[in-house]
């Protein structure tokens, strides 16, 4: 029978859309049918490493039996002697947060104990304490020099798509041209090393033949890079698509997914990220990075034993890992560290605060080593604004502010229904074919607009880019002014808009429709897509349009009463950069819902401190647009989307609700299936666990008074057994189990019992049935339980799971209970 439960359960995990399953334990299902459909069942477990065969007939106690007062020397006590598996989890499971955190409270007294015997023991004692920053190290390291690697790669191959340099074809535009004198101040991008596609295949870079042939050739290349990315995703690593912050924030509040954080997944998500970036995919790479740190993390786990033996201890660490991954992704140590604080982590103590701020700085300086963006500075988006800000710009930001809540409400229910219609309609059955699709739409409109062909961090930098003397950009092409000032500062006081910058309103205006639109369908398909850039890049197209047209009435009606004030004539007092920075992070909260963590990291990715104050109002405004429209972000969304069992911190239980009827079984159920702490034997033990898929059992004094003793787990239940007919000698099937101190006597010729006191939770987390689930919900969230019991006066009633907890609020939030898939 476990066999059959345990084939049928590989069976389930091999397709391609396998997700994650929640433990629910020691209670009924509903109905007969639900217990015995294996397609509506979601708590099938594979416990690795025991096999049982519940149909030998081979031990069958003998008949004569003689009773005395010992066990005869055969009596095996698992907790003198630990079991290999015992304390482990199965995949798809969730983490007991308070064992974890206890496991590691013994292991440290028992190490400082120890380091007062022998200088051997003292220097073990340091290195353990040690161990940590040294793990941090090796994280900033790694995941510094992967971000360079990715940040070169990305730029070479988005710049292969429309030429190659003869002088070496690993260089990119810029390298290119760096080293050449031929170059002018017009065509400073120009030079006689780079070719594009039309002179090297035609000798002509004029005229409608090359423009097609390098249409073509943009296509071409947008096209094969997608598709390697995708078909390295799905034949190597699943779960290298997406962003995987979703995902890491699932992990990190304590559920388990094997494989998501492998060796295997930062390989293809680090290669494919880099494809996927160059095919001009409305995606970017900034998200994904914190996959990659934390795949670091996890693999570089492996070699301290605290961190791989105790799972909690590894979450502290991946915590710190997605701080270094927002670092490396933006050059923003501080807001990185506030990210993985605010918006991914589900526990982070103060020690985890200190390790996240110096992975962060090792990791940043490890990027600003590399230089891989060549102007020899760590942020991404340098800009340097010359004008201060007025008072009265506060309203347009604010107005920033509301596009970007709007913006961030309307992506957020467009994406997920997108998503939603691809998981479940035949779109989700062809996802080469999806992606292949969206970017040939993608490169066929993107390449005749300007600013829609460049990258999205180029266009970003373009759109912050506050206009001097020395710039070319169809933005800056201001009319001659006769009030221009001599004076040898590189400004222009005085800027009516020319031709150039109507022409390039006009192509924003149509890349801002683009950009809205694609981005939507976009993002959640198979392969690493960041949602950073593609948000950045609506807001700042958003902002410049505002800040040119703020910038133009300012100039042609300094006389009106709103700018008399504060704008003379001939003066520069609007910058149209500010505004594309504020509509960037202003969009960017809308759609994700930071706050703190979002202003740090955009005044670390710009250098621009001074501009705290419209940041804060834009981003607080379009947190609050956004809210009212929808309490969730675009990362919480896909949790639910995917039914993740995830247990939001930040919201709020209303409900007047008690313990008594969320807990199972209901009063329509069966009674709750317990082990006795006494009289059971082997074969009953193992014919529960074959009849039922709980992960866990309540035990209890007897079947008639209920009184709870404990809780034991699944895995550890099954793991001893197995080890018990192993190595034991003579346990069968007759013989009894005890969850007891102190077995009672037993017969001399009968077989040996099996003790299995040393797995069972003598303090097992309990509630009364009258018990408000607003308090039960806090306890969940805040311990990091994975399930709880329901006594009354001592009387074991109930029991209460996470997934309980998560069905029950989403029907009390009028959605689909079982849309809490995975557990």
């Amino acid at each position: 029978m476990f066999r059959y439960w345990k084939n049928l359960y590989r069976k389930y995990t091999s397709n391609n859309d396998r997700g994650a399953r929640m433990d629910n334990a020691g209670f009924c299902n509903e109905t007969y049918e639900s217990l015995h459909n294996p397609a509506s069942d979601d708590e099938l477990v594979d416990v690795a490493g025991a096999t049982l065969d519940f149909s030998s007939t081979e031990d069958v106690p003998p008949l004569d039996t003689e009773y005395g007062s010992g066990t005869n020397g055969k009596l095996m006590d698992l907790l003198d002697e630990p079991v290999p598996g015992v304390g482990t989890y199965e995949d798809f499971n969730t983490i007991d947060w308070v064992r974890e955190k206890s496991k590691d409270r013994d292991r440290h007294r028992e190490i400082t104990s120890k380091s007062e015997q022998s200088t051997w023991d003292l220097l073990h004692s340091i290195s353990d304490a040690f161990s940590g920053w040294l793990l941090m190290l090796l994280i900033g390291l790694l995941s510094g020099a992967l971000a360079g690697c990715i940040d070169i790669s990305a730029h070479w191959l988005t710049d292969l798509k429309e030429g190659v340099c003869l002088s070496g074809f690993w260089f990119n535009h810029e390298h290119c041209c760096w080293g050449s004198n031929q170059t002018t101040f017009q065509e400073r991008d120009r030079c006689p090393q780079w070719q594009s596609w039309a002179e090297l295949l035609g000798g002509s870079s004029e005229g409608a033949a090359a423009y097609i042939v390098n249409y073509l050739m943009f296509m071409l290349c947008a096209l094969l890079f997608s598709f390697l990315a995708v078909i390295l995703v799905r034949a190597f690593a699943p779960y290298a698509c997406g962003s995987g912050i979703p995902e890491i924030k699932t992990i990190l509040s304590g559920f388990i997914i094997r494989g998501y954080l492998g060796k295997w997944t930062l390989i293809i998500k680090t290669i494919t990220l880099v494809l996927a970036v160059s095919s001009g995919l409305s995606l970017g790479k900034e998200g994904p990075l914190v996959h990659v740190a934390c795949c670091c993390a996890n693999i570089l786990c492996h070699l301290f034993t605290k961190y791989r033996q105790n799972e909690a201890k590894r979450r502290e660490v991946l915590s710190a890992a997605a701080a270094v991954g927002v670092s490396v992704a933006f050059g923003a140590p501080i807001g990185g560290v506030l990210f993985s604080l605010e918006e991914v982590s589900y526990y982070f103590p103060l020690k985890t605060l200190w390790r996240s701020f110096f992975a962060a700085l090792v990791a940043a300086f490890t990027l600003r080593s590399i230089n891989p963006f060549g102007n020899s500075r760590l942020v991404l988006f340098y800009v340097e604004f010359h004008t201060p800000w007025h008072m009265v710009e506060l309203v347009p930001f604010i107005l920033l502010g509301i596009f970007g809540g709007l913006w961030g409400a309307l992506f957020i229910r467009a994406n997920i229904a997108w998503c939603r219609r691809r998981k479940t309609t035949r779109l989700g059955h062809y996802p080469v074919l999806e992606v292949l699709v969206v970017t040939g739409i993608t490169a066929l409109l993107s390449f005749p607009n300007s600013y829609t062909r460049m990258s999205g961090s180029e266009l970003i930098s373009e759109l912050f880019n506050d206009c001097s003397l020395l710039d070319s950009s169809q933005l800056c092409d201001y009319n001659s002014s006769e009030n221009r000032s001599d004076s040898g500062v590189n400004t222009l006081p005085d800027r009516p808009a020319g031709p150039g910058v109507y022409t390039a309103l006009w192509q924003l205006a149509l890349a801002l429709f683009f950009k809205m639109l694609v981005t939507v369908v976009t993002f959640g398909m198979k392969v690493p897509s960041g949602l950073f850039i593609p948000s950045m890049a609506v807001g700042a197209i958003a902002g410049r349009l505002l800040g040119v047209a703020m910038e133009q009435m300012a100039l042609n009606h300094h006389d009106w009463l709103i700018v008399k004030g504060w704008c003379s004539s001939g003066a520069d007092c609007i910058t149209p950069g500010l505004y594309a920075m504020v509509g960037a992070a202003a969009c960017l909260g809308g759609v994700t819902r930071m706050t703190i963590s979002l202003v740090v990291i955009m005044f670390e990715l710009t250098g621009g401190l001074e501009y705290i104050v419209p940041l804060m109002a834009a981003i607080m405004t379009s947190k609050w647009v956004a809210d009212a429209l929808g309490r969730e972000g675009i990362y919480e969304a896909h949790i639910r989307l995917n039914g993740y069992p995830f247990l939001e911190t930040k919201e709020e239980y209303g409900h007047k609700t008690l313990a008594q009827d969320v807990m199972r079984p209901r009063q329509s159920d069966p009674l709750l299936v317990v082990l006795t702490q006494e009289g059971m034997s082997v074969g009953e033990i193992e014919g529960v666990i074959a009849d039922t898929d709980y992960s866990g059992f309540p035990v209890v004094v007897s079947q008639e008074s209920q009184r709870l003793v404990g809780f034991v787990l699944r895995r550890d239940l099954v793991i001893s057994l197995d080890n018990a007919r192993k190595r034991q000698e003579g346990v069968v099937s007759a013989s009894l189990v005890f969850f007891l101190e102190h077995v009672p006597p037993q017969p001399f010729s009968g077989p040996p019992v099996v003790k299995l006191r040393g797995i069972l939770d003598l303090s097992p987390f309990t509630v009364t049935d009258h018990t408000p689930m607003a308090i039960a919900v806090d306890i969940f969230r805040k311990l990091g339980l994975r399930q709880c019991l329901v006594t009354h006066n001592g009387r074991l009633l109930g029991i209460i799971t996470k997934k309980d907890i998560l069905k029950h609020m989403a029907q009390m939030s009028n959605r689909d209970p079982d849309s809490i898939l995975f557990n």
